[in-house]
């Protein structure tokens, strides 16, 4: 009797690790279909975007504040793909100075991937999960924060394209995805296929 007893013990909790295995395998992350989640991410910013592309700086300098454009980028290397990125300005300032590809800047940035969580940056900004409109007095760099300076050319290829068609005081909403970012294999905390989102802030051009 008790060996029956011992072998219905150890045979409920034999089923009790079973069905908390199950449920550790099947519970949902944060990352689960993440390539397919990213994509369609981007896919909805083209959606918005349309037809809207600035091709040239003279294009880039008459699109309004909170109107969503398109930029191409040019394949940095054979490694690498051509993509779009999209674009959305903050704040916009027609008399700043444009850095050029050879120039090193100091910005402020905010960097979230789709789910909002962030990967990067120096002051609190706007992550990927506010749409729509957006207020640019809002969430702004605090006197504790300070700016980050980098050549233009040192960053992902998405922010180097990005950069030469900003203005110093402008603040814009980048939308990038990974071939224009980091890719499949990803970097860091960013998994591969990451779609990355940044509130960008110019603030100086500091080294010519």
């Amino acid at each position: 009797m008790k060996q029956i007893y011992s072998w219905i013990v150890a045979l409920v909790l034999g089923g009790t690790a079973l069905l908390s295995a199950c449920d550790e395998v099947s519970e949902p992350t944060a990352y689960d279909n993440w390539q397919e989640r990213n994509e369609a991410f981007i896919d909805s910013i083209r959606t918005l975007t349309g037809q809207v592309n600035a091709a040239t700086i003279e294009q880039a300098d008459q699109m309004p504040v909170g109107q969503l454009f398109s930029i191409y980028v040019p394949a940095a290397s054979t490694n690498e793909e051509e993509c779009y990125i999209y674009c959305k300005k903050l704040r916009a300032v027609p008399e700043g100075r444009r850095p050029l590809y050879t120039e090193q800047v100091a910005t402020f940035y905010y960097g979230t991937l789709i789910n909002g969580t962030r990967f990067d940056g120096n002051f609190t900004g706007f992550p990927a999960t506010y749409q729509g409109s957006i207020n640019p007095d809002e969430r702004l760099p605090q006197a504790t924060d300070s700016p980050t300076e980098f050549g233009v050319s040192q960053v992902i290829s998405g922010w180097t394209s990005a950069l030469q068609l900003m203005r110093t005081g402008e603040r814009w909403m980048l939308y990038i995805p990974h071939t224009c970012a980091y890719g499949t294999s990803g970097s860091g905390s960013i998994p591969g296929y990451s779609a990355l989102t940044f509130d960008v802030e110019l603030v100086a051009v500091t080294l010519e």
